[in-house]
């Protein structure tokens, strides 16, 4: 794999404290073995190079549906105590409750 970053571009990316933590075990490993400085930025890059080239994997889709079911489990979760109180930012409606409308 010859990763060149010319087309790059900055993602922000959360993950669990136990994720993160296995990702630099893996950066330490790494680096024992290769003798050389692997950092956790090259580690993740690294696993989602190989988990892309594995997109027919069972176990890959079976994580993505796990995710995803919590992402919308949380958000419906949020939507129902909250119901009433919030709004999305992209709503037209501003905070009077009047739909905005646009100079001609």
């Amino acid at each position: 794999m010859t990763l060149l970053l010319e087309n790059k571009t900055r993602l922000l990316l959360i993950l669990s404290q136990d994720v993160l933590d296995q990702a630099r075990v893996v950066a330490g490993k790494a680096t024992t073995v290769l003798k050389l400085p692997v950092s956790l930025q090259i580690v993740l890059r690294a696993l989602i190079w190989v988990g892309l080239k594995r997109e027919s994997h069972a176990a890959l889709f079976a994580n993505i549906e796990s995710q995803a079911r919590a992402v919308r489990q949380k958000r419906s979760g949020a939507r129902r105590a909250g119901e009433g109180r919030y709004q999305p930012s992209g709503n037209p409606q501003g905070l009077t409750g009047k739909r905005a409308t646009a100079k001609r």
